[in-house]
């Protein structure tokens, strides 16, 4: 099924946007027809918030041309959009699936929403714990990388590069809810066994012998040549 709803992030706080350009193709509409009644509803639309857009640069290879611009409608917004439009049958048709996926991506948010609340507590016992125990303070990272690592598959940097999460960001503001789920997990588990009196190598082992838990999937960034 093709994705009618983003988000330009995973950031929790995100807003789930449709585009200008998917509205056009998937409603069979011309895409002039539909940036003119941006332009022409702008005011009403921007009752639902600021419209916003992007600058996309022209494809690669092609000679010359101006970077096109690429509106981002909310749900109000689009919705509101489409009801200028004639109420064809690929319009129907457009429109119910666009329901289903911004309505998928409200819950999934939601849901991450709730992880993140459940998640804090979590992360504050396993740092109560390595404190407790006696860890100096490198062993802070090297807890948090272990259990990124051993939940999802990749460490705490290798998360924030591929993610582009700024300096100052929290991590676990990025992750999706099967990801949150699994580093919730883990850090119960690091936070008992820390509790039972075993060290770090002993603790990485048997996270090791017990696999990673959700094996997610990031594409990291090319470096400039």
């Amino acid at each position: 099924m093709k994705e009618l709803v983003f988000l330009e992030s995973l950031k929790l706080d995100e807003v789930p946007f449709t585009t200008d350009e998917v509205i056009a193709n998937r409603s069979e509409n011309k895409l002039k027809s539909v940036k003119n009644l941006i332009r022409q509803y702008k005011d009403e639309l921007e009752e639902f918030g600021v419209l916003r857009f992007e600058k996309a640069k022209p494809p690669k290879g092609s000679e010359g041309g101006r970077p096109r611009k690429i509106y981002h409608l909310n749900e109000e917004q689009a919705t509101l959009l489409i009801t200028y439009l004639d109420n064809t049958a690929p319009v129907r048709r457009f429109k119910k699936e666009l329901v289903k996926q911004f309505f998928a991506m409200k819950k999934e948010q939601f849901s991450r929403q709730v992880l993140r609340g459940a998640g804090k507590q979590i992360r504050l016992s396993m740092t109560d714990a390595i404190r407790d125990a006696g860890f100096s303070s490198k062993f802070f990272i090297h807890f948090t990388n272990l259990c990124y690592k051993s939940a999802i598959g990749f460490n705490a940097s290798q998360v924030r590069k591929a993610r582009n999460i700024a300096k100052g960001h929290n991590i676990l503001d990025y992750l999706t809810s099967e990801e949150q789920e699994a580093v919730n997990q883990r850090e119960q588990e690091i936070a008992t066994l820390i509790g039972l009196g075993l060290d770090y190598e002993q603790i990485k082992a048997i996270l090791a012998n017990g696999g990673v838990i959700y094996q997610t999937t990031l594409k990291m960034p090319q470096k400039a040549i």
